[in-house]
């Protein structure tokens, strides 16, 4: 996540998909210590393995719950456009890891590549990159059951409750992938099994020289575009409008993806207004949504 944005002249993003009072670039990764621990200033308590440092036990031991590091050494170190972040974890969130899990949640490790007809019985199904706590998740699950969501992220808190929602809410359609989307994206999905990609709020990374670290870049929809079927949506928002200026640029110059409106669309209806995003809006903040499409040509 990038250093915190706000000026006088710009304000700060609105933060859908980020903890409220964090920073964008933030260290503040690695597993969340247990429910009793401090927040986000409290010191690091696991190796890069996920293991308690002092030899006391994971909080999720192997497959149990989202791992540290999933990929670990399996895949090349890049440029990553997130930063993994350590919060407390609840104990209701913990207890929905343990419990589900094994049969909702995935570890991206890049070893081996997902059925995805088999894990939703089925349904097309939609990549969301990035999803906070999974309120706004699983209000589009519940509104559209028919459709499967695999929402990534490395946030533990909100991994824990989206899937204490998805049980909640009776939700069948919403799978829990921890770890790199690119790793992801480019060793665990076969070409053209996406039915859309969603990318909401991600990391601004305002400072020109962390705007290499932005997940919307041509490479990566070099990428993505091989995974999505055709006739795939792709559907981005954000409130940073230089943001928002770099995603139309580089969405419209993908010669495989067509713009479904002039320039920005609408929000659309099925995009629900998250607290965080409200809150902006409050402030003035403008949102931009893009809505593109995979040719079928």
């Amino acid at each position: 996540m990038s250093e915190n944005p706000a000026t006088p002249a710009e304000p700060a993003p609105a933060a859908t998909g980020r903890p409220a009072g964090t920073a964008p670039d933030q260290q503040i990764g690695g597993v969340p210590g247990p429910p009793e621990a401090a927040a986000e200033t409290a010191p690091q308590t696991t190796s890069p393995d996920g293991q308690r440092l002092g030899g006391r036990e994971p909080m999720f031991p192997h497959g149990t719950g989202p791992a540290a590091d999933p990929a670990g050494s399996h895949h090349e170190r890049r440029i990553r456009s997130f930063q993994p972040r350590r919060s407390r974890v609840s104990p209701s969130q913990a207890d929905a890891i343990r419990r589900l899990w094994p049969k909702w949640g995935l570890d991206i490790d890049g070893l081996s590549q997902i059925d995805l007809d088999e894990m939703f019985d089925g349904l097309p199904v939609i990549l969301e990159i990035g999803f906070g706590m999974g309120e706004a998740t699983a209000q589009m699950a519940a509104a559209d059951p028919d459709t499967g969501i695999l929402a990534c992220d490395v946030h533990t808190p909100g991994q824990g409750n989206l899937l204490a929602l998805a049980e909640r809410n009776g939700l069948s359609n919403v799978r829990v992938a921890n770890g790199d989307a690119i790793i992801l994206l480019r060793e665990m999905l076969a070409p053209a099994s996406l039915a859309g990609l969603r990318v909401y709020f991600p990391d601004p990374w305002p400072k020109k020289r962390h705007h290499k670290r932005r997940l919307i870049q041509p490479e990566f929809l070099s990428l993505v575009t091989t995974r999505l079927a055709p006739g795939a949506t792709v559907h981005c928002a954000t409130d940073w409008e230089p943001y928002a200026e770099q995603m139309l640029e580089v969405l419209s110059a993908e010669p495989t993806l067509e713009n479904l409106h002039d320039g920005y669309a609408p929000r659309p209806d099925f995009r629900p207004l998250t607290k965080f995003e409200g809150q902006g809006l409050d402030k003035g903040h403008v949102v931009h949504d893009l809505l593109f499409r995979r040719r079928t040509d």
